[in-house]
């Protein structure tokens, strides 16, 4: 008596292209943060990832190298996956390829 009936109301048809411009703009932001995301962080990294992987390959006897723990030394050995590296004269020690961090300039390592 006091409730009314409620009835469903219909929308109006929408027009075809609308419905799809509507789709399109809602997910420009999730497709622009993707680029953009890919462009500051994962770009970089894989550059980086090849530049270290190139520069471990190129090892050779006689290079002078820093490791991740910041011990310098001298390639005496290459192996596929271990270094003999001279820390001092009469030292060596085995360290794994990976570890090396940069190669430095001949003459660096002091006797």
């Amino acid at each position: 008596m006091f409730i009314s009936s409620a009835y469903a109301q219909t929308a109006p048809a929408a027009a075809a292209g609308g419905d799809m411009m509507a789709t399109i703009t809602s997910m420009a932001p999730l497709l622009l943060m993707f680029v953009v995301l890919y462009f500051i962080m994962i770009r970089p990294q894989m550059k980086r990832q090849k530049e270290t992987k190139a520069m471990l390959e190129a090892l050779a006897k006689g290079d002078e190298v820093v490791t991740t723990g910041g011990v310098m030394g001298k390639i005496n050995k290459l192996g596929e996956s271990v270094l003999g590296l001279e820390i001092a004269p009469g030292v060596e020690i085995q360290v794994q390829r990976g570890a090396v961090v940069q190669v430095l300039p001949k003459g660096t390592v002091a006797k």
